[in-house]
């Protein structure tokens, strides 16, 4: 038979006596998320202790140091998500994160009850490998649900086959195509990624702290990975000119958009959003948006860029003409619908970028031009201030010196070669000794 459970009421809270433990609960207000009650408890098996809890609760609501809400995780990120002014490009992949990564660990989690330390253990399964795995060995399975593990399309001979079927032969050798499900191997999670993670669990931390939902920023204490030592790839200048000229055979806009790219080094986000209203021809000026919500940098464009800009602007005239519609100024640089009132899909570009490289035998991809034209501009003595700003790093060229530091060396270097090359010193004659 169960013990029945007395409590005794002090105000706002109560010590409940269930089984052999004593329970102490406080109401704390109504939880925003829920509507609920909201109530602190713990529990102890000492009648002195008990009071001593229930003294810290009632304090703890008078002074409104206790969590608002229990309310998950799962909730917070998406409000914080929803609330957040970012690219949508950056949205997607902000939310395929929480979906690969954060959600499973810890979506169902209660905001109150994420510490510091529950954060770091995070981190270091992460570390250990992505998939968050006990160690012991298993299938990782393709699809959920029943399925063959292993399928193979034999790739068909020349001719009729024959009624038989396929004759015996090696699937490798031929070509054939078998998909399988493989046994678990462990891959860390990059740093980069984690770092991103735990920017994440930051906003949306801080966010809760905001909006009164919690008292404290567990991620503010917790100990996130080092960021990864910078390490541009920028292709070598042979190759950029093959990149550019492989570009130009595909079409004229897409060599236009990937020699601007080549000539400023802005971002695949800071292009695509591009419009005519942000091109000055007579100033040779090009205004590029950071985000809706930043002032604009703006950018000098040489003599060769201009008249490129000029060829399709012409293009994209010709278009309207041929549409029966008038040319206007919101119009995008670079677009795939009929009107370039949307701009190109960012992974598209990207995806063809990398296509084409692979074509003429580069490994590359797009972002690397961006570090071509920040490598080219400081070896060629350019100061690291006008880099940057072309490149729109903050910080006056912090973020500039610590990315291309190699060759930052390589122009002071080349620098002091320059100097010491235009001088002869003196003859030096030794002293005879005394």
């Amino acid at each position: 038979m169960a013990k029945r459970s007395t409590s005794k009421s002090r105000g706002r809270g109560e010590i409940e006596r269930r089984g052999g433990s004593l329970r102490v609960r406080v109401y704390a207000g109504l939880d925003p998320l829920t509507g609920k009650r909201l109530y602190l408890t713990e529990s102890t098996d000492d009648e002195n202790e008990a009071e001593r809890i229930l003294t810290r609760l009632v304090a703890q609501v008078d002074e409104e140091r206790h969590a608002r809400t229990k309310g998950t995780l799962r909730i917070a990120l998406a409000d914080w998500l929803r609330l957040l002014e970012i690219e949508d490009s950056t949205r997607e992949t902000y939310e395929m994160y929480a979906r690969r990564f954060l959600y499973p660990a810890l979506g169902a989690v209660p905001l109150a009850k994420i510490s510091a330390r529950v954060l770091e253990e995070f981190y270091a399964d992460l570390r250990r490998c992505r998939a968050r795995c006990d160690g012991k060995p298993f299938v990782e399975h393709r699809v959920d649900g029943p399925h063959e593990c292993r399928t193979v399309k034999h790739k068909r001979p020349p001719g009729r086959p024959p009624a038989s079927g396929y004759p015996p032969h090696d699937c490798a050798a031929t070509g054939c195509v078998v998909t399988e499900c493989l046994a678990h191997t462990c891959r860390p999670l990059g740093k980069a990624t984690i770092l991103k993670l735990h920017f994440m669990l930051s906003g949306t931390f801080a966010a809760a702290m905001r909006w009164d939902w919690i008292k404290s920023n567990p991620a503010d204490i917790a100990r996130k990975p080092k960021p990864p030592a910078p390490d541009p790839d920028p292709p070598s200048p042979e190759e950029v000119g093959r990149i550019v000229a492989a570009a130009w055979e595909q079409d004229e806009n897409w060599g236009t958009l990937v020699w601007l790219v080549m000539v400023t080094g802005v971002r695949r986000g800071e292009l695509l959003r591009i419009r005519w209203r942000d091109v000055d021809f007579d100033k040779g000026e090009l205004a590029v948006h950071k985000t809706k919500t930043h002032k604009p940098r703006r950018i000098a464009l040489d003599a060769a860029t201009v008249d490129v800009l000029h060829d399709l602007r012409a293009h994209y005239e010709d278009r309207m003409r041929a549409l029966d519609l008038a040319p206007v100024p919101d119009a995008y640089l670079f677009s795939y619908a009929d009107a370039y009132d949307r701009p190109c899909d960012p992974s598209g570009v990207t995806h063809r970028y990398g296509r084409m490289c692979a074509g003429i035998g580069i490994d590359s991809h797009l972002h690397a031009l961006r570090h071509y034209t920040a490598t080219e501009l400081i070896t060629a003595g350019v100061d690291i201030r006008t880099v940057a700003g072309r490149l729109g790093h903050g910080g006056g060229g912090v973020t500039t010196l610590r990315v291309y530091a190699a060759w930052v060396a390589e122009a002071d270097r080349r620098a002091a070669d320059l100097l010491g090359g235009r001088l002869t010193p003196p003859r030096r004659t030794k002293k005879s000794a005394g």
